[in-house]
């Protein structure tokens, strides 16, 4: 009981010089600046400062099991944060830690993004390669058990914590997923070292880069790839898709190396928040990598933070065009603020805008062309009789004669040998290309027939739970079943070149140097 009350007047007693200081500054001469200053740091609530106290000292008291006053202290400093919005939060040791590991790209777990929402872990999507994408864990899902404990009432950092663990040990869930009753699945964790651009080829001509979270590193890597492609003189680059889907966001220093090697000089995002330090312009340098080749972005409902801010740039200054469905809506940045050397607080302190002008918070990006994840069927035409069938029908001028197809022939989708591997380059740093007008892309021609899909992941999941079966890497399923978004992507980059014909032509022919700078933001 003494303890509390000197804690009390404590508090009490810092309220009082708070106040005392107010009116001692105020005291001698009367200005704005001094007037501001005290509108700006209002004197503490007594009557809620003494209902804090009279809290803690009836838990401290009554509580069936003992607590400590630290313990009790952290639980109240991370009830202020987590009440103010989903994303701010504080930070102990361990905290720190796993921030650290979220920019670097290396942590252990199962490889999920998670969020709150309303009380319940909802699934924001999961990382590329991990066991929870091989699990069948999917953008959307809500977790309602870990290890057979309701997850509802958690934070999201005790979560976190119930989920990572050793490598090789187990981690039970319990999930759900609209229209589909809750099921159970165990999912060995693993190191999850996450590599986030990876480039694949759709057809001669035409490649897509996959950027599965912003990295420290990720637009250096973006930049050696491109690189890549615009040295490819086997396979002259006509077309782009960058794929942001089920993107969860990142570092913001990542995505405007990515949006600048995209865009000449122009604002790739801004910040304002209450303060003078919130307000903050991100701009991209002289040059792009590949000027003039046209670029599609894909997004979906799980593509959030900074996979929104490099959709909505390159949207707003019509150098891309964007297809998927709307995006995840997450508008604003956290400030890792530190009050020790162990601990600090993630706190929001702004909010992001495109170069519009709009607010992306609790909208997201709406793309230009809406592209559904479909499944992709066959429907066998009736050309069993034709003009040649007819008694008494004009032969063909041409001379040859067309044979009658056989009845019993059915009409079956192009699948052609997987597309080789772009050809290994010499590692280069970079360069600094030289100005070029965006090549926006253009409205959709007719697509074409379905392209073959390159090899892609080896595993198929089977009612979503994990129960994989390997399929054959030498006969991979055409680009339009594998993956049907990607497909309407790779048709709206072959009409953007139907009506721009002389986009890539703008690419010089010349191979960069290997010694050429990187254009990288410092």
């Amino acid at each position: 009981m003494k303890k509390l009350s000197a804690l009390a007047l404590a508090l009490l007693a810092f309220n009082s010089a708070a106040m005392a200081g107010d009116e001692t500054a105020a005291a001698p001469v009367p200005t704005p600046a001094a007037a501001t200053a005290a509108e700006a740091a209002p004197s503490l609530p007594l009557d809620d400062l003494r209902t804090f106290v009279d809290v803690f000292e009836r838990i401290r008291a009554s509580y069936v099991e003992p607590v400590d006053d630290r313990t009790m202290f952290e639980n109240a400093i991370r009830g202020m944060l987590t009440a103010l919005d989903p994303h701010s939060a504080y930070l102990n040791e361990n905290d720190y830690d796993d921030l650290k590991a979220a920019t670097t790209g290396e942590f252990g777990g199962i490889g999920v993004e998670i969020g709150m929402d309303d009380g319940m872990l909802r699934v924001i999507s999961p990382i590329d390669d991990t066991p929870a994408a091989k699990a069948g864990v999917q953008a959307g899902d809500y977790i309602l058990k870990l290890e057979g404990k309701l997850v509802k009432g958690l934070s999201l950092n005790q979560a976190v914590d119930l989920m990572r663990g050793p490598i090789g040990q187990p981690l039970h869930m319990t999930l759900q997923r609209k229209g589909r009753d809750p099921w159970d699945v165990s999912i060995v964790r693993n190191r999850i070292e996450v590599t986030s651009v990876k480039v694949r080829e759709l057809e001669p001509g035409f490649a897509a880069i996959r950027i599965s979270q912003f990295q420290t590193r990720t637009g250096r890597d973006l930049v050696k790839e491109l690189i890549k492609l615009k040295n490819n003189t086997a396979s002259p680059l006509k077309g782009l898709v960058l794929d942001l889907r089920n993107n969860p966001g990142g570092v913001l220093p990542a995505a405007i190396d990515v949006a600048d090697a995209f865009l000449d000089k122009a604002l790739v995002v801004y910040t304002k928040g209450r303060t003078e330090e919130s307000i903050q312009r991100y701009e991209a340098q002289d040059g792009q990598v590949i000027p003039g080749i046209p670029l599609v972005v894909l997004v979906n409902g799980g593509s959030a933070s900074a996979s929104e801010i490099v959709a909505g740039a390159l949207q707003d200054q019509h150098r891309a065009l964007i297809a998927g469905t709307t995006t995840f809506g997450k508008g604003s940045v956290q400030t890792v603020l530190p009050i020790s050397d162990k601990k600090g607080i993630k706190l929001t302190t702004a909010r992001y805008y495109t170069p519009s002008g709009r607010s992306i918070q609790a909208e997201g990006i709406r793309p230009d062309v809406v592209l559904e994840p479909a499944k992709h069927t066959l429907i066998p035409s009736n050309d069993n009789f034709k003009e040649a069938d007819l008694v008494g029908h004009l032969a063909n001028p041409n001379g040859a004669a067309v044979d009658k197809p056989s009845p019993a022939a059915t009409p079956t989708s192009e699948a052609a040998a997987p597309a080789a591997e772009p050809a290994a380059a010499k590692p280069v740093s970079g360069k600094k290309s030289r100005k070029a007008k965006p090549g926006p892309a253009s409205a959709p021609t007719p697509a074409p027939a379905p392209a073959a899909a390159p090899a892609v992941d080896s595993e198929e999941v089977v009612d979503g739970v994990g129960d994989a079966k390997p399929t054959d890497k030498a006969t991979p399923k055409p680009l339009a079943e594998s993956d049907f978004v990607m497909y309407g992507a790779l048709n709206l980059l072959k009409g953007a070149l139907f009506w721009q014909p002389s986009a890539a032509a703008t690419v010089p022919a010349a191979a960069v140097p290997a010694s050429a700078p990187v254009n990288a933001k410092p």
